[in-house]
C-alpha cells in the first residue's frame, strides 16, 4: 500500500502524520499491497467550526468528510470506506 498525503492551506505537524500512519496501517488489512491511498486534507474556512476537510481515495472508493479536527475527519472517512469495502465484498 502506497500512501500519498497532501496538506492544503496548513503545515502538517508530526503528531498528525503519526496518527494518519497508525490509522492507515490498521486499515491496510482491508487493502492489497499494490493499492494506492490518496489523502487530501485542507482548512476550508479558518474562522469557523467544522473547517477541516478530509478526502480519501482508495482503489476506486472515495470518502469525504468535514470535521472540527483532522483526526475526526480521518476516522469518519475510514469508517465510511470500511462500509464501502463491506458492501463491495457482500454485493
Amino acid at each position: 500500500m502506497t500512501t500519498t498525503i497532501n496538506a492544503v492551506n496548513f503545515e502538517m505537524a508530526k503528531p498528525l502524520e503519526d496518527f494518519i500512519e497508525k490509522k492507515m496501517n490498521r486499515f491496510g488489512r482491508h487493502l492489497n499491497e499494490d493499492d494506492k491511498v490518496e489523502i487530501r486534507m485542507s482548512v476550508v474556512k479558518p474562522q469557523t467550526n467544522l473547517n477541516k476537510e478530509v478526502k480519501i481515495r482508495i482503489a476506486g472508493l472515495f470518502a469525504e468528510k468535514t470535521a472540527n479536527t483532522f483526526e475526526e475527519g480521518i476516522d469518519a472517512c475510514i469508517s465510511a470506506l470500511e462500509g464501502q469495502i463491506e458492501r463491495r465484498k457482500n454485493g
